[in-house]
């Protein structure tokens, strides 16, 4: 099986893999006991949040470790809603993912506004610079790249405008590290990160929080990551998470280009298989290794299914909302219709991808149309689970 499907997670690289088992076998002990073995756990720990905030151009005690970008942006909404000012509310994309979403609703509710976003979802500075005319945020948070058309956002500017406004800015880079330089992000004063979008173990990850918000409080009941946190940490995961963010930042984006390459000419390919297809944001900035698709026909759970018969993995989109019956909001934000949101398959190379995968996964496509364009069937999941 060709695996694309990077941005739902990612295989653990042997670096991570041997920096785990090694933690577990030697620094497994409580990193809060009192005695020897426990204080050498709690420096290794220590060390990694200090390797950790270089790729972040932070202090060390800005690093708090969790369990992955949802608890993290869970956990900084619901903080924040307890220290606003009473009317203060947040300002979001529409694209974001939907632990960001969903967590700025419950705990802002009604105090959520939008800003808007083109025809390939990308936020206007200008807009950002007129909505904070208009009001007063605690917040603004705006993803780095899109989950799942990897269209990347003017962060950086963004986060500009809101520090000449005195406004916290939000930066949701869970698909961002491991694909491109961490150094990029380090105008943000909040960053979500997760380990298993780069080669990381899943349920590790972690949160940026600058010094000036140092009252944040994600979990009660224990002093644990410098109070910002209860809980034992889980030094081996987290040793297993810097190893493979190390071995990505070190030397991994020297062919970036050459991997953008790989991608756009899939996407020529795939569309001289695919008369009438469409790729998403095609001209935009987008990470390297995401391709949107909007094939002619069929729903995307059948092209899924038939593509893995072909020995591809591939996604319908976020793998957070796989399950869902709605259409995408992403897609919905950027103009889409609820039909073409459902025939929206998503592809995510990792850096492992050769040149023959993506041309394979192309000539897939074309074999799939073909058979389903012969036969004349509709793309029922009855159908697709039939054949």
């Amino acid at each position: 099986m060709v695996y694309f499907d990077h941005n739902a997670t990612t295989p653990l690289p042997k670096a991570a893999r041997a920096a785990w088992l090694q933690a577990a076998d030697e620094a497994w002990h409580n990193p809060s006991s009192p005695y020897r073995a426990s204080a050498r756990v709690r420096n290794l720990l220590e060390g990694s949040r200090g390797r950790l905030a270089e790729f972040l151009g932070c202090r060390a005690d800005e690093v708090v470790f969790n369990s992955g970008a949802t608890e993290a942006n869970n956990a900084l909404f619901t903080h924040l809603s307890r220290r606003s000012d009473a009317g203060r509310g947040v300002l979001l994309s529409p694209v974001e993912h939907p632990c960001v979403l969903e967590a700025a609703s419950f705990s802002f509710s009604g105090r959520v506004t939008f800003l808007n976003v083109d025809g390939d979802g990308v936020v206007d500075p200008e807009d950002l610079r007129a909505k904070l005319r208009e009001t007063s945020p605690l917040l603004v948070s705006v993803q780095a790249a899109n989950n799942e058309t990897g269209v990347i956002q003017p962060f950086q500017a963004l986060a500009k405008i809101c520090r000449e406004h005195g406004v916290w800015f939000h930066c949701d880079a869970a698909q961002w590290f491991g694909k491109l330089p961490g150094s990029r992000l380090q105008g943000c004063d909040f960053v979500t990160g997760s380990a298993h979008k780069f080669g990381g173990p899943k349920g590790t990850g972690f949160l940026r929080v600058p010094s000036a918000a140092d009252d944040f409080r994600g979990q009660l009941g224990g002093e644990q990551e410098h109070g910002h946190r209860a809980g034992t940490e889980n030094y081996p995961s987290v040793a297993a998470m810097l190893a493979a963010l190390e071995e990505r930042e070190a030397g991994g984006y020297a062919d970036l280009a050459e991997r953008a390459s790989r991608r756009n000419r899939f996407e020529s390919r795939l569309l001289k298989e695919l008369p009438g297809a469409k790729v998403v944001a095609m001209e935009r900035e987008r990470l390297w290794n995401t391709v949107s698709i909007l094939p002619p026909r069929y729903e995307n759970h059948g092209w899924v299914m038939k593509l893995d018969r072909e020995g591809f993995a591939v996604s319908t989109g976020s793998a957070c909302a796989s399950g869902s019956q709605s259409p995408s909001h992403v897609l919905a934000a950027m103009g889409y219709t609820a039909e073409e949101a459902r025939r929206v398959v998503r592809v995510s190379a990792g850096p492992e991808t050769r040149e023959e995968d993506w041309l394979g996964l192309a000539q897939a496509f074309g074999r799939v149309w073909r058979r389903w364009e012969a036969k004349g069937t509709d793309s029922s999941l009855t159908e697709v689970i039939s054949i």
